[in-house]
């Protein structure tokens, strides 16, 4: 499985993204400057990492959203390509209009880091596959913006349309019902707020996160 992952001025978790993706995948990603117009041609996977990209000025993933490495993201899904985006990269996604909603302010206004617990809602996807509709896991959260929100017909439309990949168990930021992470219509995109490459050895505590990204591999192999 190919892969690249976007580099913006403020990532943070670049690097622990990459490192997740050779160890599942035995293959080291490429990184993707976001000052690039282009990417590498035959990338199965981009991936969008969680930090603060430009400082969270403006509106968090404002700024990442109209670098000119997102066209070529944009492209990439249209070609049915996979894109995943996770914390900041989840809200990168929703500020290009790669997702629908937004990530707010969390409710009470605090920086939440630790472990929460996630309901699978749908393994219909590349990204879930690895899971049992229904099971709950166990994936860390560290963010500030993460208040998942929609107007109630998109909302509707997301659970309907079985786009709402993973909820929170219990409440964790306030987001419109518990949504933590959620699937484009084509479910070639997912945008989360959890860290699944927090999760991926035995060192980390659970190996839940790890297979999402082995999910992955099944279907490209």
């Amino acid at each position: 499985m190919k892969s690249g992952v976007v580099v913006f001025p403020g990532s943070n978790c670049d690097r622990d993204l990459m490192v997740a993706l050779e160890l599942v995948t035995g293959t080291r990603p490429v990184a993707l400057w976001h000052a690039e117009a282009e990417v590498p041609a035959g990338l199965d996977l981009i991936a969008l990492p969680g930090g603060f990209s430009h400082g969270d000025y403006l509106r968090s993933g404002a700024i990442a959203a109209r670098a000119p490495v997102m066209r070529a993201v944009a492209d990439h899904a249209g070609r049915g390509g996979l894109v995943l985006g996770i914390c900041n990269g989840f809200q990168v996604l929703t500020e290009a209009g790669l997702l629908p909603g937004a990530l707010m302010r969390n409710a009470g206004l605090d920086f939440i880091c630790r472990d929460v617990a996630l309901e699978v809602v749908t393994t219909d996807s590349a990204f879930t596959r690895g899971y049992r509709p229904g099971e709950t896991i166990t994936v860390p959260v560290a963010h500030h913006d993460g208040n998942f929100q929609a107007d109630a017909e998109t909302l509707d439309r997301l659970e309907q349309q079985g786009q709402v990949a993973f909820r929170y168990a219990g409440e964790v930021n306030g987001s419109a019902r518990r949504i933590a992470g959620i699937l484009n219509d084509r479910r070639n995109v997912l945008g989360l707020m959890p860290h699944p490459e927090r999760c991926v050895e035995e060192a980390h505590g659970n190996l839940d996160g790890r297979r999402l990204f082995a999910g992955l591999v099944s279907v490209l192999a």
